[in-house]
């Protein structure tokens, strides 16, 4: 499995395991640290030379990861069968899932564990921002099929399905399915029963920290209540088909980098729970 981690603050210098993937980077053809620090216009929202500066340096490690693979084909690890992780940051940066997702060349469904929408319509003359990321997907990728949406807040989605409804873009909420907070008690037979006959054959995962209960991770925006087993469980059973393949997994929710600590954490408790959650997640996504 090909892990990116995509650096934008600063913030995994406190995780050693995020350290380690960091070494790991110098001389594995399966691990890419991306430093995205100095590049400028990405907090929260995305300019387009931006855009443009993190996808020359995404195409510059994957050239790089080839060259590595045809010089060592026998060994290499680089394969498509299985999906590729991709770290970046805290939950300012989820846009880079649209991103990740204009890669893909073949039909999907896109599965987002958040603990909102994303889906708030541009208001800076277009421009991609990390609440808006999944509407834009909807809106400019052909090879979206729909999406399902999985613990955010309820009366977000209730605002989101109004605002949208009112709107000339009413059709978009056709191609997408909410699974609320208050649902996720529920979340394995949903996924498994009533969800699962509107997945395509190929999925892209998208996960946000945030959707987790604050007892599992430490994120930069307010959390919902999901646990880990429920959002592995999930993860499981959409790989467990095998005539569906996961063709991507996204990560993002660390905390803030300037966070001092809150009614829930202090920065170095934040710092140990996150560092543990990422650890976990990769041994876990490496078995799937």
């Amino acid at each position: 499995m090909m892990i990116t981690v995509q650096d934008f603050t600063g913030v995994y210098a406190e995780q050693p395991f995020m350290q380690e993937l960091r070494a790991a980077a110098e001389t594995s053809k399966d691990v890419r640290w991306l430093d995205c620090t100095k590049i400028v216009g990405t907090d929260c929202y995305c300019d387009d030379d931006a855009i443009k500066e993190i996808n020359d340096l995404i195409d510059s490690a994957e050239s790089n990861s080839k060259s590595k693979c045809d010089s060592n084909i026998e060994n290499c690890g680089c394969t498509t069968n299985v999906p590729a992780m991709h770290f970046f940051d805290n939950g300012n940066y989820h846009y880079m899932s649209k991103l990740w997702t204009d890669r893909v060349q073949k039909p999907f469904t896109l599965i987002v564990f958040d603990h909102h929408p994303d889906m708030q319509p541009p208001r800076f003359g277009g421009i991609l921002s990390c609440g808006g990321w999944v509407k834009e997907v909807l809106d400019n990728n052909k090879f979206i099929q729909n999406a399902i949406i999985i613990g955010v807040k309820d009366e977000l989605v209730e605002t989101v399905r109004e605002e949208l409804s009112q709107s000339v873009e009413a059709d978009i909420l056709e191609k997408v399915t909410f699974i609320k907070e208050s649902e996720l008690s529920t979340l394995s037979s949903l996924i498994c029963s009533e969800f699962s006959s509107i997945l395509s054959s190929n999925l892209y995962i998208s996960i946000d920290k945030d959707a987790l209960s604050p007892s599992y991770a430490a994120t930069n925006w307010d959390q919902g209540s999901l646990t880990l087993d429920a959002l592995k469980e999930s993860i499981t059973f959409l790989a467990a088909d095998p005539d569906r393949k996961i063709l991507g997994i996204d990560i993002c929710g660390e905390r803030a980098h300037d966070f001092e600590g809150n009614e829930h954490h202090t920065v170095q408790e934040a710092d140990t729970l996150n560092n543990s959650l990422n650890r976990e997640l990769v041994e876990f996504l490496q078995k799937i």
